[in-house]
């Protein structure tokens, strides 16, 4: 469930369009005003309003936040104003291709995306980008984590709730037979399973696993491989179980400690409050005992911390 606060009554997408560019004028960007519109505004309200800021102005809205804004506070509004799948390949594109390559944030979202968001998702990277976002990853990556994301990437797996109960005590038995019954690793199964199989189907592997084997899947995974490979493998079957939990646990993991990784932090708030952002905020408080929000106000400050929060929102 979306966290989005809209008004009841929405404004005109002109009149925002005007009011932004106000908000332009003069020394200094009026941020307050910047984010009590585009921060409550839908996918499709905010394109309708980047499409009025072009035709009064004859200037790109986005590219005129990358000038007024500064900072984290303007890298999320960056992503935000796009629309998911643009967003996604424009996270994807950063993380490949800046001076500094994010991995785990590539395969953070390739593989806690459907099928179907994937295809659309490689068209916009061509699109956009003028290259394949297959041919970034084999630059980028390598070895077994680089054949997992490939797989993941080009299989169209089936995204229902059918599970053939036969195939998955067949493909639990194999994961076993090619990790924790054998010396060594046959990683080869795993990226086959793990990239061709439905989420539905693969929770049902990891509770026959458990079943037959007295063991969690999981911890299986983490035994039997390492590095971003296993962080691809874990994605995966993490988010094939409880989405909203595995996002909250990135979101805790990015502010807690010393110093905050605000590029994970933007990352899952831009994407996931227009898609399950209640049920992150309910699992994070059923995990780690505290408010989300509060965790954020306490993170981050100034025109930032107003925007994330007006995006998570305080809890009720």
């Amino acid at each position: 469930m979306a966290s989005l606060s809209v008004p009841p009554v929405l404004t005109p997408p002109r009149d925002d369009a005007v009011a932004l560019h106000k908000a332009f004028k003069g020394f200094g960007c009026d941020s307050t005003t910047v984010t009590n519109i585009l921060a409550h505004r839908d996918s499709a309200q905010r394109a309708l309003i980047l499409h009025e800021y072009k035709a009064i102005y004859h200037q790109d809205l986005y590219h005129r936040l990358a000038t007024e804004l500064s900072g984290n506070h303007k890298n999320a509004m960056l992503l935000w104003v796009l629309d998911p799948v643009g967003r996604d390949a424009t996270i994807l594109n950063q993380a490949l291709n800046s001076d500094i390559t994010d991995l785990r944030a590539a395969t953070e979202v390739i593989c806690s995306r459907t099928p179907s968001q994937l295809q659309i998702m490689k068209q916009t990277y061509r699109a956009r980008f003028g290259c394949y976002l297959e041919h970034d990853i084999t630059e980028r990556t390598y070895g077994d984590h680089q054949k997992l994301l490939l797989a993941y990437l080009g299989v169209r797996r089936n995204e229902g709730p059918e599970v053939d109960p036969s195939a998955v005590t067949d493909d639990a038995r194999e994961l076993y037979q090619a990790g924790e019954k054998r010396v060594g690793t046959d990683e080869r199964a795993f990226i086959r399973i793990f990239s061709e199989r439905s989420w539905a189907h693969m929770v049902s592997v990891a509770n026959a696993y458990q079943h037959m084997y007295a063991r969690s899947l999981e911890k299986a995974v983490k035994s039997e491989t390492t590095g971003n490979f296993q962080f691809g493998l874990l994605t995966i079957l993490r988010c094939a179980d409880t989405p909203a939990k595995y996002f909250a646990k990135v979101l805790h993991k990015a502010m807690k400690g010393l110093g905050t990784s605000n590029a994970a932090l933007t990352r899952v708030a831009v994407t996931r409050t227009e898609v399950d952002m209640k049920y992150i905020k309910a699992e994070y408080h059923n995990k780690y005992k505290g408010s989300l929000a509060e965790a954020i106000h306490s993170e981050t400050s100034g025109n930032y911390r107003t925007f994330l929060l007006s995006l998570v929102g305080w809890d009720r």
